[in-house]
């Protein structure tokens, strides 16, 4: 077993982090104020820095294949997590922010040629973002089966009546297409009653009702999420992303390299944490000696460096797995590391917050807001429980006996 990175993967890794040294995190207090006066809208600053890492090759890694960098999930896995040290500016910085990521794939494996070249390439160039509707507030999403959005055949178009909430993407004024989830046929087995079809955000009868906060964040770097309305939207079918009844199983395929990406750049954030915490207990006196003398400390500090590394190597090895067994037979690792991993970096990042007291909370320091992202991680794409209730059900297959 060889744990070296290769020698594209190394040198991503070095430009990548010359990157994160001389753009962005010099610009992050910048990209902050911009932020906190833009609200939804997408700081200015960000223009720049997409800019800059076009220019050094630093561009769509994520996307496997003849549309992307041509990385396997291990190559890039490195990637992300040196991303999700500045998780609020660098992936959108190199246009590989969630939802486009997920949605680019989702196009570039089921998209028709027209859809490619319509929705896809835009997003490829960064010319646009875009938006992933699944998740609706009258129905519980975690069992996507649920879904209830009305996707209705009327010759040769789809009418869409229904209500999303959280639609990741949704508030960026620069989302031009919605990819969504709905049922074109309640009749069906459940798996298969679900359809997606692409809207784009002009279409009558799509009403972009509110912006969805997180923790009190309004996660406008990224786009967003919000609530919306469908009444009587009418697509042409054409606009429908591989089959009817295809929906679930393309949601499927969707996660299962987003949830790679989430964890990478956990361990990322995670990193940057402990970073943090270290400089901090050296830094502060309380009680005639500094905090890194205290027990408690010492003990945070050491548990979160075995953590780390724990993650790490899930997350590696998760990330083999799929591109060599492909991302079914990773099924069990991709659900282990959905589990692991954000609950694991929101402790990391409860500690690093104790260690800088009252600032901590503040936004003084970005460990609020890393805070925030990752206890929202794990409800995104699934909450833990649904991941350990198919988790143990897996396990205990194995010792059923017919």
């Amino acid at each position: 077993m060889d744990f070296l990175y290769d020698t594209t993967t190394e040198d991503l890794r070095k430009r990548l982090n010359a990157f994160m040294d001389e753009c962005v995190y010099p610009a992050e207090e910048a990209f902050a104020a911009q932020a906190e006066e833009s609200g939804w809208s997408v700081p200015p600053l960000l223009d720049d820095l997409k800019d800059e890492a076009r220019k050094r090759g630093l561009w769509n890694l994520f996307l496997p294949g003849e549309h992307g960098a041509g990385l396997t999930n291990l190559q890039y896995a490195p990637l992300a997590e040196i991303m999700g040290r500045s998780p609020h500016i660098a992936p959108a910085a190199t246009n590989c922010a969630a939802p486009d990521t997920g949605n680019m794939e989702v196009l570039a494996m089921f998209g028709t040629e027209w859809q490619r070249r319509e929705w896809l390439e835009p997003l490829l160039n960064g010319e646009i973002r875009s938006a992933f509707a699944m998740t609706e507030p009258d129905v519980a999403s975690s069992d996507a089966t649920n879904i209830a959005t009305a996707i209705v055949r009327d010759g040769d178009e789809y009418v869409i009546n229904g209500r999303k909430w959280f639609a990741s993407g949704a508030m960026n004024p620069n989302c031009k297409i919605f990819i969504v989830m709905g049922q074109t046929d309640p009749g069906a087995p459940a798996h298969r009653r679900q359809s997606m079809v692409l809207v784009p955000r002009d279409t009558p009868g799509l009403t972009v009702k509110r912006g969805m906060k997180v923790f009190g964040y309004t996660d406008g770097d990224h786009g967003g999420h919000a609530e919306l309305l469908f009444e009587d939207v009418r697509v042409p079918v054409t606009n429908l992303i591989g089959e009817e009844g295809g929906g679930f199983a393309i949601a499927q395929a969707r996660l299962g390299p987003g949830r790679i990406h989430h964890c990478m750049r956990l361990i990322g954030m995670a990193e940057r944490a402990v970073d943090m915490m270290c400089e901090r207990a050296l830094a502060r006196t309380a009680f005639g000696k500094p905090i890194a003398e205290q027990g408690v400390v010492q003990d945070w500090i050491a548990e979160s460096r075995v953590r780390i590394e724990q993650l790490r190597l899930l997350v590696l090895k998760t990330a083999w797995l799929m591109d060599t067994v492909g991302n079914k037979g990773a099924h069990t690792e991709i659900q282990a590391i959905k589990i692991a991993t954000p609950r694991e970096v929101e402790w990391i990042l409860d500690k690093a917050v104790q260690v800088h007291g009252a600032g901590g909370v503040s936004q003084e320091f970005p460990l609020a807001g890393l805070w925030a992202h990752a206890r929202s991680l794990r409800l995104a794409d699934g909450p833990d429980e649904v991941h350990k209730r198919s988790l143990a059900r897996r396990e205990l297959k194995k010792h059923i006996t017919t």
